[in-house]
C-alpha cells in the first residue's frame, strides 16, 4: 500500500491545473460576489437569463488542483450562448482543500451546498430547479461528475432550508476530468507508470488530499468509506443523468509532463466507457481515442435542458 502511495500518480493529483478559459471582462452579473455559505470562499456570480417563464441554469466550477482557481475563469463566451439560449449562469467559488480537516471534501460540499443554494433561490430567480446543470474544467470536471452519480444528498429535516434541498442535477459537462479521486486507483486504471517521469510524494500528501490522518486510517473501515466516496467512477448507476466528456490533450504514453499526465484522455475514455456498461447517457469528444459525437459543452447543454 505505501510503494502504491508513492507513485507520481498521487502527486500529480496533487496539482490539478484549471483548464484554460476565457475570462469574462463584460457582461455584469445580475449578481455579484453573492455570499451562499459561512465562508470566505462561498461566493458566486449569477447571469439571469430574461425570460418570463422559469429558466434552466448551468452551474460554473472552476479548476485548480482544489488548490487554486476562481470563478472568473468562467468563459465569456458561454455566459453570452447561454444567456441567448434562454439558460441562465452560475459560476461559484469553493474553499480550497488545503489545510482544511476534510481534504478535497470541503471543496466538494461547498459545490453541492452552492447548487442547493441556487435552487433554494429558484422561484425568487425564476429559475426551473428540475433542469440545472454543472459543469467545469479539471477540478471542475470532477466535482460536476461527482454530483451527477453521487446519490441524494439532501436533508429534508435540517434546520437550514437550504440544505434541505435536492443535490441531483439534470446534466454534466466534464472538460480534462480525473476519472476517480480514489487515487490508489490511478496505476491500475490508467494502464501506465509515470514514476520515472517525475519525482516522489510523501503518503502525507495523499492523506491530506482525502481529509485523513495517517496509514491507519486510511487502511480503517473509516478510510475505505472515504476512499468509496472519493471514487467517482463506483458512484455511477443507470438512473444518473446525461454527461458530456471531453479531453483534447495528447495521447502520449507515458505522459511527458505532470499536466499531461493529470489531464490525460485516459481519464476522459474510462469515464465514457463506464457510463456506456452503466447505460448512462453519455457523449464525447476524446480525438486522441478517436471519440467524436460532434457536440460542444453548451450544446450539450442546450440538448439536455431545454
Amino acid at each position: 500500500m505505501k510503494t502504491i502511495m508513492n507513485r507520481a500518480f498521487a502527486l500529480a493529483l496533487l496539482y490539478i491545473a484549471s483548464v484554460s478559459t476565457i475570462v469574462y471582462s463584460q457582461g455584469e452579473p445580475t449578481y455579484k460576489n453573492l455570499s451562499y455559505g459561512p465562508y470566505e470562499r462561498n461566493i458566486m456570480d449569477v447571469w439571469l437569463a430574461s425570460s418570463e417563464k422559469p429558466t434552466p441554469v448551468v452551474i460554473f466550477v472552476h479548476g485548480g488542483g482544489f488548490t487554486a482557481g476562481d470563478k472568473s475563469k468562467i468563459s465569456k463566451m458561454n455566459i453570452e450562448q447561454f444567456l441567448k439560449s434562454g439558460i441562465s449562469v452560475a459560476a461559484i467559488n469553493y474553499r480550497y482543500r488545503t489545510n482544511e480537516p476534510d481534504g478535497v471534501f470541503a471543496s466538494l460540499n461547498d459545490s453541492k451546498r452552492a447548487l442547493q443554494f441556487i435552487r433554494y433561490k429558484a422561484r425568487e430567480w425564476n429559475i426551473d430547479k428540475e433542469k440545472v446543470g454543472m459543469y467545469g474544467g479539471s477540478a471542475g470536471a470532477g466535482t460536476s461528475l461527482w454530483l451527477a452519480f453521487h446519490d441524494e444528498m439532501s436533508d429534508a429535516g435540517n434546520a437550514d432550508p437550504v440544505l434541505r434541498e435536492s443535490t441531483r442535477i439534470k446534466a454534466a459537462g466534464a472538460v480534462s476530468p480525473q476519472c476517480t479521486y480514489d487515487l490508489l486507483q490511478w496505476p491500475k486504471l490508467l494502464g501506465f507508470d509515470a514514476q520515472n517521469e517525475f519525482e516522489r510524494t510523501g503518503d502525507k500528501d495523499v492523506l491530506e488530499f482525502l481529509g485523513l490522518k495517517d496509514m491507519k486510517e486510511l487502511e480503517s473501515e473509516k478510510g475505505k468509506r472515504i476512499r468509496a466516496e472519493a471514487d467517482i467512477l463506483s458512484l455511477i448507476s443507470p438512473d444518473d443523468p446525461p454527461f458530456f466528456v471531453s479531453c483534447n490533450m495528447p495521447g502520449d504514453i507515458p505522459p511527458k509532463t505532470r499536466g499531461q499526465l493529470v489531464h490525460h484522455p485516459m481519464h476522459a475514455k474510462i469515464l465514457l466507457e463506464k457510463g456506456i456498461e452503466k447505460s448512462v447517457n453519455v457523449s464525447a469528444f476524446i480525438p486522441a481515442y478517436n471519440y467524436n459525437d460532434n457536440i460542444d459543452v453548451v450544446s450539450f447543454f442546450k440538448e439536455k435542458l431545454k
